[in-house]
Order: structure tokens, then sequence, then C-alpha cells
């Protein structure tokens, strides 16, 4: 589309059924209270106060239970020209037949090639190695030291086929085990302390399917287990905004990657392109790296009539507000400090890259929002920006010239635009 430019942008003077009802439990309106243009609080970015460092977006493949992506599929997923999405994590299963390891190869290679990485998570380990009891399933306690060759032997078989894994989960949702294998806190701790330390990867653990600290509470009490764990994985269906900050964390985890390994938001019945209800994600996201410092987001299924990439292989409304983030916020980006809601509805979150800053601002409010904007100890610089709304799609919106680190810019109703300075 052609450039856009109106009187906002100017230099200033500085001043699953049940996923679907856990998640819908979560889910903020989409709509709000009409907000007039008129200016409001300025919006403060520090790029010298760092908060985490970014490792990616992206989502899952699972070629035992949906078609593989096509090799054009691949492309827009893990691509980052126009009509991509910019994705530069995939997460793959660990299927418990080593007869379907192959079946995960094309995509994972791809993605890979395209510079994302590659993590693993298994559901059951081959049936060998489990036993019944009455909460269900769970890997025999004598096979622990076998299971965790199964890992490496996934892990090798993945590397001499061209995927080097990132990392590898011990278990995805152990807490919520009702069709797969259940592990209790202990169990856990156990295989961490005797075992994971003999994995040839990174090691993920737990994988809360809420990011029930219960699970992970222990691991990071345990100073043995916790050495043997590279990663903190959690899955947030359901989780309460409340429970997104951890401080024991933050206290005792020095040196391990937080990550946010699998959710959809806010459910799996909508359809992806609905809106403004898409916006949802561009929050979720923001919330997310915010308040749970998590420095990946990783969808579910890539490709679903939910999910951000259609089932025609087309980029979703909800997969737009990924690629908002996904295609300028790069694995290495440090988030840094900003004024995170200048006002009611509007979430601002920011990061820097080297020089180069990027804003990604999501409107909530059924009327268009002017705010002035201080990026401190910037000069000048060109600002491009990229925009989607009910009716544009990650299109370019406007460049436009900040003057001594400060400009003014009005957010559509509706929308999320992203703001990439130098």
């Amino acid at each position: 589309m052609a450039a856009h430019r109106d009187r906002s942008e100017e230099a200033a003077s500085p001043s699953l059924s049940r996923r679907a009802v856990l998640a819908a439990g979560v889910a903020l309106p989409a709509l709000a209270a009409a907000r007039p243009a008129a200016a409001q609080a300025t919006v403060v970015v520090e790029p010298s106060v760092v908060q985490q460092t970014i490792q990616g977006f992206g989502g899952m493949n699972h070629t035992a239970w949906i078609s593989d992506l096509t090799a054009a599929q691949r492309e827009t997923a893990f691509g980052n020209g126009e009509g991509q999405l910019g994705f530069t994590v995939l997460r793959i299963p660990v299927h418990e037949d080593r007869a379907n390891w192959s079946g995960e190869v094309a995509t994972a290679r791809r993605a890979s090639e395209l510079g994302a990485k590659v993590f693993a998570s298994p559901w059951n380990p081959p049936s060998s190695m489990t036993e019944t009891f009455s909460g269900g399933r769970r890997l025999r306690h004598d096979m622990y030291g076998a299971y965790a060759q199964h890992l490496n032997d996934f892990a090798s078989f993945m590397q001499d086929n061209g995927v080097p894994l990132y990392g590898i989960s011990v278990q995805n949702e152990p807490d919520y085990a009702h069709d797969w294998t259940a592990w209790t806190p202990s169990e856990i701790v156990r295989f961490l302390r005797e075992n994971a330390g003999s994995i040839n990867t990174r090691v993920i653990a737990p994988e809360s399917f809420q990011y029930r600290k219960n699970l992970s509470d222990p691991i990071l009490d345990d100073p043995q287990a916790l050495a043997n764990v590279d990663i903190l994985g959690a899955h947030l269906y359901g989780t309460q905004n409340s429970e997104f900050p951890y401080p024991l964390f933050q206290q005792k985890g020095g040196g391990k990657e937080l990550w946010m390994t699998e959710v959809y938001h806010p459910n799996s019945s909508d359809s992806a392109d609905l809106w403004p209800h898409a916006l949802d994600v561009g929050e979720h996201i923001h919330r997310s790296l915010l308040y749970g410092r998590f420095q990946t987001y990783v969808w579910w299924y890539i490709r679903r009539s939910y999910g951000p990439m259609r089932e025609d292989g087309q980029i979703s409304k909800r997969g737009a507000n990924m690629a908002h983030f996904s295609k300028w916020v790069r694995p290495g980006s440090s988030r840094i400090t900003a004024t995170a809601n200048p006002q009611s509805n509007v979430f601002i979150t920011a990061f820097k890259s080297g020089s180069r800053v990027v804003i990604v601002a999501v409107n909530k409010n059924d009327s268009p929002v002017y705010h002035p904007y201080e990026i401190r100890d910037a000069g000048s610089a060109t600002i491009s920006t990229w925009l989607t709304d009910a009716n544009r799609t990650l299109a370019h919106y406007n460049t436009f010239t900040m003057s001594n680190g400060s400009f003014g810019a009005q957010l559509p109703a509706r929308s999320i635009r992203t703001f990439v300075v130098g």
C-alpha cells in the first residue's frame, strides 16, 4: 500500500475442549470503550534498562496427528519475507514409536536451515518402559536410565538427519496426563538428579500445562536437579495473569532459560481471523513477555483454523499478531523497559538489538489513540511501521523521521502496530 502519513507521524518535543474451557476463563474482552485520539501519556522507552533476552517465537508440528507442513508452508512459517511469519522456534514430538521419527525430519530440517531453533517434547516413553497405576500411566522407576537413552537416541537421529536439537523435554504436561504419561513432582526431580545429566542436549522441564509452580518449585529448590536443567518450560492454558510472575525463578534460576513452550489463546473454537478478538493474542504475548519474562512464545499447531497459519497456508489474523513480534524481534534481541499501559486497553512492549529499537503497540479500543513517544538517549532516526487491523494484515503503514529521540504516533482503532527505529 502507499505510505501513510497523518498529523500523528511527526517529530515531537521531548516530554482442545478442556483447553478451550481453561483459556476462555482468562480471555479478556476484545471490545473496549471508545477513546478519543487526543494526546495521552508519553510512552517512555529506556534502551539502557535491559530485561530478558528473547530466544524466539514459533509453533508445533506433529506429523502423527495432523499432516505435515508442505514445502511452501515451511517457507511461510520460517521465512521472514513479505507474507511470511518469521518464526524462529519449532517444537516437534519425540514419538514413542521410532518408526514415526522420520516423519518430523523434513519440516524440522528446513526450519533449522532457515535459522530456527528446534526442540522436542515426548508425550510417552516406549510402552515397554511404562506401567499402569491408579493415576494412569507412568515411567517405570527401573527404566529411568533407558528413557534418558531413548531421548538421546532421538536427538542423535535428528542430528544425523540435519537437525541439531536446541533442547529436549522430559515430558509434555506431566500434570495433565489423562491421555499420556504422568509424572509426580518427586519423580521429575529424581529423574533430573539421577539421569538428566547423561542427556546430550539442553534439558527442558517440567512443561506444566498451566504453569503450576508445584511442579517447578521442587526443581528450583533442589540444587542437583536444577543443575541438570537448562530451560524451565511452561504452558499457559488457563493461567491467570497473576500467575505469570515467578519470583522463585528470578531468585534461583540464574543461568537458566525460561520458555513458554505451548499455548493457544484465547480458544480453539473461534476462527483465527475473527476480529478484533485476534488482538487477544497480541495482548497475551505482551503479558507473557512483560510479566512472565518468558524468552519464547510457542503456539500449538502452526497450521490450524485457530492457529497462526490457516489450513490454506495463509497467515491468519492471530498469526499476524504473532508476526508483529516474530518478524522484527529476532533471537538475541533484548526486551527493554517501556511504559507498558499508557492508557486503558493499550499495551506497549519494546526491544532492542544493537542500535535498533522495536516497539510493538496494541490498541484494543474502538477509537484511535495518540501518544507521544520518547526513546531515552536517542537522536534522529528513520522509523518504519507495519499495521494489522480489520482491513490490513502486516501492511507497511508508513515511514517517518524521529528527531531528538521523540515522535508522536497514532494507533488506529483495534489494531496492532510495530515501529522499527533505526
